[in-house]
């Protein structure tokens, strides 16, 4: 099946360059997906975009480019409910990956034990109205209290402000829930503002409560530029998500996880150098500890407990 990309839609970055920052041995990327291809896994006729294709073998080859050991593919909501590249990238990826599904009520308890049985650990919830269409609530709260039993977790994916109109049901889920991107905080306000100390609120005050501190590409509103000027200055790029990510990973060592993004949907400004990404993390984890804890051991101890 032919598909016609989205207009101004922007490819990812082919020639990623080799990261300067040495990942820890069994090193996981925590968050990226796939897009078709579209021949063979024909994108949601419900999606809000159209995305170019990204296989299963370019993301595991841009994972053995950058040096990590194993991946955790999540749903691309252009795919809907339609997890079938998620798990032929799951199968084909000789138990190095993982998968976060998109799920509907519908779904069959057969369904669910073949996913887990392909490497699937959980289920996402996107809260972003421009990306996906409203879900009730009950029809999550059901869907969250099906997957408990198979020890999957919730990944949540919203914007700060709305944080507070979801507190309540969020605090009502029954499993471990992973938080995408640390919930999207506007880093043009103050590190230690209303907004984000909410966010810190909820870490705190809920330990079920996890968060990946991603995708500063996407959050940031300085960009990839070093103060200088210069394009893709591995010690300048993106310093304004810097002091959020470096809280959320200091204050809460063993409940954070990383991840590139790639293909990274939907960026309007600029296509982010993977190489660069990697370089971002030891000014958000700048010890050995914390390098490891947020790339090797709490990725394991989450989606691989067996290997712990």
């Amino acid at each position: 099946m032919e598909f016609e990309k989205t207009p101004g839609w922007l490819d990812w970055y082919a020639v990623p360059s080799a990261p300067t920052f040495k990942l820890p041995a069994g090193a996981v990327d925590a968050h990226c997906h796939v897009f078709g291809p579209g021949a063979e896994f024909p994108f949601a006729p419900e999606r809000k975009y159209t995305p170019c294709d990204a296989s299963k073998a370019q993301l595991y080859a841009l994972r053995d480019h950058l040096g990590f050991a194993r991946n955790v593919v999540v749903q691309a909501t252009c795919h809907g409910a339609d997890n079938r590249a998620l798990v032929d990238a799951l199968l084909h990826s000789k138990g190095r990956a993982r998968g976060i599904a998109t799920v509907k009520r519908s779904i069959s308890d057969t369904e669910l034990h073949d996913m887990h049985a392909a490497g699937v650990r959980g289920v996402r919830f996107n809260f972003v109205k421009r990306l996906v269409d409203f879900t009730p609530r009950d029809e999550l709260m059901e869907i969250a209290a099906r997957i408990a039993p198979l020890g999957w977790h919730v990944v949540i994916y919203f914007e700060a402000v709305d944080l507070p109109e979801l507190w309540d049901f969020f605090t009502s889920l029954p499993t471990t829930i992973v938080v995408d991107h640390m919930g999207r905080p506007d880093v043009g306000k103050p590190v230690d503002g209303p907004e984000f100390e909410l966010f810190v609120k909820f870490m705190r005050d809920y330990p079920n409560v996890w968060s990946k501190v991603s995708c500063p590409e996407r959050l940031s509103l300085t960009g990839p530029k070093a103060l200088n000027g210069d394009e893709y200055d591995k010690f300048g790029a993106y310093r304004d998500v810097v002091p959020f990510a470096k809280r959320i990973v200091e204050t809460f060592p063993e409940r954070v996880l990383w991840g590139t993004d790639w293909p990274h949907p939907n960026l309007k400004d600029h296509m982010p150098d993977d190489g660069l990404l990697v370089d971002f993390i030891p000014h958000i984890a700048a010890t050995p500890e914390l390098q490891r804890k947020l790339l090797v051991d709490n990725p394991m101890r989450l989606y691989w407990p067996e290997e712990r």
